[in-house]
C-alpha cells in the first residue's frame, strides 16, 4: 500500500543529471578553444613581425648596396707612348713595372684633350680637358699602369681605355647626388653634372657591372670609387681554411673521446660545463686571448690570417664539440650494442658504425660554426686586422703570415670613412657576406639530407 501510494517520481529513485554530449560544447571546452585561438593569433603575429623585420632589413641593404656592383666609366682612346713606358723596347714586364705612376699623367691628359675636342666638334658645350680630368678618378694612373703591365704588347698602340669616374659623378648617375647638393659640395659642381649628361648621351660615359668591386683591393678615403673587397675576401678564405683544418679534427676528436670513451666522473663533468660556458663567452674575449698569447707571447705578426684563424678556431671549437656530441648521442645505443655483440671492439663500433651515422650532424655543426666565424668582427679588430691593406697576400703557407683583413672588418672600415660613397660600398660588402653565409647554410642543409640515414 505504501509503495503504491508513492508518486511516480519518487518511485523512480533519486534524479540523475542529463548526460553530456560530445557534440555539444560546454563552457570549459569553449574557454580552451578560445585560449588556443588566441595563442595561434599571437604566434602568427610574432612570426609575421619577424618576417616583416627581415624583409625591411633585406630591402634596406639591397637598395643601398646593389648600386655598388655598378660603376661609371669614361671611355677614351689613349696612345701608350713607348718612349715613356718602354724606352729599351724589350717589352720586359719587370722593366715596365719600374715606370712610376705619375709618368702616365701626360698620356691621360692628352687622351682627355682629344676626347673633349671630338665631343665639342659633335656639338657638346662647355666640355674642357680640365673638366674631364676633374671627373676622372684619381686612381686612373694606377689602373692604366696595371693595364700596361698586364698587356705589354699594347705599348705603341692607341687603345680604348675605360677610366673610372670620381665618386661624385658616379653617385650622380645613380641618383644620389643632385644639382642642389652639388651646389654645396666642393668636390663637384653643376657644370660637371651637365657635362656628365652630355657624355652619357654621346656614349662616352656609361654605367656597367664592376668586377673590380669584388676583386680589387681597398682604396684611400679620397678614392671610394676604386675601393674593392679582393684582399678582404682572400683574408677571409685563408682564415676559414685554418679554422677548418684545426677546429674540425680537434673538435670531433674531443667529442668522440668525451662521449664514447671518457669515464663519467668529476673531471669530465667540469670539462663539459666549461665547454658549454665557452660557447657563450663573448667573441671579443677570444680576441683579447689571441692578442695576449699569439701576438704578445708567441710574437706572430699583427693583421695576419694565421692569428685570425687561430683566434676563430678557439671561438668555433665549443660550437663544433657541442654539435658533434649531440649527433653522437642521437645514434641509438642498439647500434653500439649490435656492433659489440658481433665481436667488434669499442673503437671499431665507434668509427665503423656510430661515426658514419653521426656524420650529417657533424658536418652541419661544422659548417654552421664556420659561418659564425666568417661573420665575426670583434676578435679580428683586437689583433690588428683593421689595418689598411692594399697588397694581396701570397699563396699559403707564406701568405698566412702576411698582412690581410677580413670581410666583416672591411665592412667596419667602410662605415668609418667620411665619404658617402663608402656607405654604398659597406652595404655592397654586407650583401657579399650574406651571400656566403646563405651558401654555407644551404650546403649544411644539403649535406644533412644527402647523408642522413633513418633507422
Amino acid at each position: 500500500m505504501t509503495d503504491a501510494a508513492m508518486p511516480p517520481a519518487a518511485a523512480a529513485g533519486p534524479s540523475r543529471k542529463p548526460k553530456k554530449s560530445l557534440h555539444v560544447l560546454d563552457d570549459n571546452t569553449r574557454r580552451r578553444n578560445g585560449a588556443e585561438r588566441r595563442f595561434r593569433i599571437l604566434g602568427g603575429c610574432a612570426v609575421g613581425t619577424g618576417v616583416l623585420a627581415l624583409v625591411v632589413l633585406l630591402i634596406s641593404i639591397l637598395s643601398a648596396g646593389l648600386p655598388s656592383f655598378q660603376q661609371t666609366f669614361l671611355k677614351a682612346e689613349i696612345y701608350l707612348d713607348p718612349a715613356v713606358l718602354d724606352p729599351s723596347g724589350e717589352r720586359d714586364p719587370e722593366a715596365i713595372s719600374k715606370i712610376l705612376t705619375f709618368s702616365y699623367s701626360p698620356m691621360i691628359k692628352g687622351s682627355l684633350t682629344a676626347l673633349a675636342e671630338e665631343l665639342e666638334a659633335q656639338g657638346a658645350e662647355n666640355l674642357t680637358p680640365k673638366m674631364l680630368a676633374d671627373m676622372v678618378s684619381g686612381a686612373a694612373n694606377a689602373k692604366l699602369r696595371d693595364y700596361v703591365i698586364a698587356n705589354p704588347d699594347e705599348i705603341g698602340k692607341t687603345v680604348e681605355f675605360e677610366f673610372l669616374t670620381n665618386a661624385r659623378i658616379d653617385q650622380y648617375l645613380k641618383g644620389k647626388v643632385t644639382r642642389e647638393s652639388a651646389a654645396l659640395d666642393s668636390r663637384v659642381d653643376v657644370a660637371q653634372l651637365n657635362a656628365a649628361d652630355e657624355l652619357v648621351a654621346s656614349g662616352a660615359m656609361e654605367k656597367r657591372f664592376n668586377w673590380d668591386f669584388i676583386t680589387a683591393p681597398d682604396a684611400s678615403e679620397n678614392r671610394p670609387e676604386a675601393a674593392g673587397l679582393g684582399v678582404a675576401l682572400l683574408g677571409s678564405l685563408y682564415m676559414m681554411l685554418i679554422v677548418l683544418c684545426l677546429a674540425l679534427p680537434i673538435g670531433v676528436a674531443a667529442s668522440i673521446y668525451l662521449e664514447e670513451f671518457a669515464r663519467k666522473n668529476f673531471l669530465t663533468d667540469v670539462i663539459e660545463v666549461n665547454i658549454s660556458n665557452l660557447a657563450a663567452v663573448p667573441s671579443i674575449v677570444f680576441g683579447i686571448l689571441g692578442l695576449a698569447i699569439f701576438i704578445n707571447m708567441m710574437h706572430l705578426p699583427n693583421s695576419a690570417p694565421i692569428v685570425g684563424g687561430l683566434v676563430l678556431t678557439l671561438m668555433t671549437l665549443p660550437t663544433i664539440i657541442i654539435a658533434t656530441r649531440a649527433s653522437l648521442k642521437a645514434v641509438p645505443p642498439s647500434i653500439r650494442d649490435a656492433a659489440l655483440g658481433v665481436g667488434a671492439s669499442k673503437m671499431q663500433a665507434v668509427f665503423h658504425h656510430v661515426l658514419p651515422l653521426a656524420a650529417p650532424g657533424i658536418l652541419t655543426g661544422t659548417i654552421l660554426g664556420l659561418a659564425q666565424a666568417l661573420g665575426e668582427t670583434a676578435p679580428l679588430l683586437l689583433i690588428g686586422m683593421v689595418a689598411f691593406v692594399r697588397d694581396y697576400p701570397d699563396a699559403p703557407p707564406g701568405g698566412l703570415f702576411e698582412p690581410a683583413t677580413g670581410l666583416p672588418v672591411q665592412v667596419y672600415n667602410f662605415t668609418q670613412r667620411a665619404d658617402p660613397a663608402f656607405v654604398e660600398r659597406a652595404s655592397g660588402a654586407i650583401i657579399v657576406l650574406l651571400v656566403f653565409l646563405v651558401i654555407m647554410n644551404l650546403v649544411a642543409i644539403i649535406l644533412r639530407r644527402r647523408f642522413e640515414r633513418r633507422w
